[in-house]
């Protein structure tokens, strides 16, 4: 689906929401009358520290406001742009920035829902879908952390190595599988039903915490993460 179907079938009672450059922003209203805060990166566009200042700029003022509207971030990314200027003015601080903005806006009573239709790897993966505090997508999206090929340089692996592991266990693998089983994202959406319909009915039930871990496991992409994790947090508390 293309950016205005998916604010077509969202908002069927109008938006707001406008394009700058491979940026969005805006607002869409439910049936019903519900506000929801609009934002995306869209075209496959990498993410560089021009964009990531202005994505945290719209979220940071959206957790200013006292609407206790959601956010809802539309996510088709190439990864972070990894150029020699975005480098150097410290790209890794602004994804950062990012990320804590969502956090923020989510802390400050704004639900922030990611919805993957396309592509995002790395850094701006995790900077904008991930941050969010609900993942969710749409068949056809394809996210990676990071590729098999570069996970076998960071590791020092050879990658028939990891291309074995990953048939087998998802946390070596890309795609929308593999991060559904390991609980990163939370459904996968029915792009022929009303878009619309599905985001009510998620905003309908209560976000109680980070369950990411507890899908893991319930999924078996990740069956130790959550009682691992738990312990820890047991041990911390003692």
């Amino acid at each position: 689906m293309t950016p205005a179907e998916i604010l077509a079938s969202l908002f069927p009672s109008g938006h707001s929401v406008s394009a700058e450059g491979d940026l969005l922003f805006g607002q869409g209203t439910l049936p019903g009358g519900a506000v929801v805060h609009v934002v995306g990166a869209t075209a496959r566009a990498p993410i560089g520290i021009d964009q990531a200042i202005r994505l945290s700029g719209a979220v940071l003022e959206i957790a200013r406001s006292d609407d206790a509207a959601p956010i809802l971030f539309l996510v088709d990314s190439a990864s972070q742009r990894m150029s020699r200027r975005d480098e150097l003015l410290g790209l890794s601080e602004y994804l950062a920035h990012l990320a804590k903005s969502l956090l923020l806006a989510e802390a400050r009573g704004h639900r922030t829902i990611g919805l993957l239709y396309g592509g995002s790897a790395a850094g701006a993966f995790i900077a904008t879908a991930l941050a969010c505090g609900t993942l969710v997508a749409l068949p056809g999206a394809h996210p990676e952390v990071m590729d098999l090929a570069s996970m076998s340089r960071v590791t020092k692996l050879p990658i028939e190595v990891l291309e074995a592991k990953a048939k087998t266990t998802p946390v070596f693998a890309p795609g929308l599988g593999n991060l559904v089983s390991v609980g990163g994202i939370a459904a996968v959406w029915d792009a022929d039903d009303s878009l619309a319909d599905q985001l009510q009915a998620l905003l309908a039930c209560p976000r109680d915490g980070d369950d990411r871990a507890a899908l893991g496991e319930k999924r078996r992409g990740r069956p130790k993460s959550a009682r691992i994790a738990g312990e820890v947090a047991a041990a911390a508390q003692a």
